[in-house]
């Protein structure tokens, strides 16, 4: 078991491992830290040091790397007890977002605000049903900072019980950065900005879909509506898929589909709107996002009939990099791996 963490303004690279945490640059290799026979599960730039949490022996314990000295804080909700266990970080403008089980047995999993300049804000228990969280990312509005949003998208346990239906269903969720949760005594504490629709990928004219999401890489635009969304897709006939989404689309299900099982007028301001004083919203919006979060109409890809890249290789994970070629013009290039190894395709795009 391992995890890799790049700070975007530095080359150095950190490695976790069981006992271990190497840090590596063009020349050598630093031991930096030993968390007592742990396996390591986080490593996160957290406020200008660094954030490493381990497993502890079914008792998550997180560590502040700092120049001055090492602090050490509880890791709950954001190290798994159990490292093969669902978990996933962000630190995000000051804050860090993660999703990692309260319990050894592995319940209790969701997506929370967990400490930074914030208050903690965590989800209500009805809201998603046997998850397992793929990836999150903030999208920044440069123009509009307060209506920036995380995004994070997972899979869950099916809630439509028909023999033929797919028992997992993919899904894209979002909720407000400046969020703070609701009024005391109603929905403290809580999202009160959280919605999800079902993300789509497959050929919608023959209601054939691929609906296991693997693998999630987001390339980030200036123009935030123009950011894209790369997601890789495995079927239940062993196939894999890339399909595209921009988060311009997803924004509009989110903000303009119906709320699915509520069929009253929408009060305003409008469920999942972004407000600098959310304990201050009313409790018609508030009661629809804690029981009719999800939307009615689905995520699709930019292709929209069809997946953008189909393979019968077995991927697990993607990346996306993006490269100027010899006529002066950028090309991203799909970097995808499967469980044993990393195969390069030979398909570039330009976008």
């Amino acid at each position: 078991h391992s995890v890799f963490f790049k700070p975007e303004d530095s080359e150095d690279l950190y490695v976790g491992v069981t006992d271990f945490v190497y840090k590596f640059d063009m020349d050598h290799l630093q031991f930096i830290h030993e968390p007592c026979r742990n396996v390591v599960t986080v490593i996160e730039k957290f406020q200008d040091n660094l954030l490493v949490c381990a497993a502890n022996r079914l008792k998550p314990q997180c560590w502040v790397l700092s120049p001055s000295g090492n602090i050490q804080r509880k890791g709950r909700g954001i190290s798994p007890s159990i490292y093969s266990q669902n978990s996933l970080s962000l630190f995000a403008d000051g804050d860090l977002y993660a999703a990692a089980p309260l319990e050894v047995d592995g319940s209790l999993l969701q997506f929370r605000r967990l400490a930074g300049n914030r208050n903690n804000v965590w989800m209500h228990d009805s809201w998603v049903s046997e998850p397992t969280f793929i990836s999150a990312s903030l999208v920044k509005r440069a123009d509009d900072p307060d209506n920036e949003k995380i995004y994070f998208f997972f899979r869950e346990r099916n809630s439509y019980h028909n023999p033929e239906a797919d028992p997992w269903i993919s899904r894209v969720a979002r909720v407000c950065k400046v969020d703070e949760g609701g009024p005391k005594g109603f929905f403290q504490n809580k999202w009160t900005s959280f919605l999800k629709s079902r993300l789509i990928c497959g050929f919608p004219e023959e209601s054939l879909y691929f609906n296991h999401l693997q693998d999630i890489y987001v390339v980030h635009a200036e123009n935030w509506h123009e950011t894209r969304v790369y997601a890789l897709f495995t079927s239940s006939w062993n196939f894999t898929a890339v399909c595209v989404y921009s988060i311009g689309m997803i924004e509009k299900i989110f903000e303009n589909s119906s709320f699915r099982g509520y069929d009253q007028d929408i009060p305003r301001p409008r469920p999942g709107t972004c407000v600098k004083d959310s304990k201050s919203l009313p409790w018609g919006t508030i009661s629809i996002v804690r029981d009719h979060p999800e939307m009615t109409n689905w995520v699709h890809s930019i292709h929209h009939t069809a997946p953008f890249y189909i393979s019968s290789h077995n991927y697990t994970k993607i990346v996306v990099d993006t490269v100027q070629a010899a006529d002066q013009r950028e090309y991203n290039i799909l970097l995808l791996a499967t469980g044993k190894s990393l195969l390069f395709d030979s398909h570039c795009f330009s976008t």
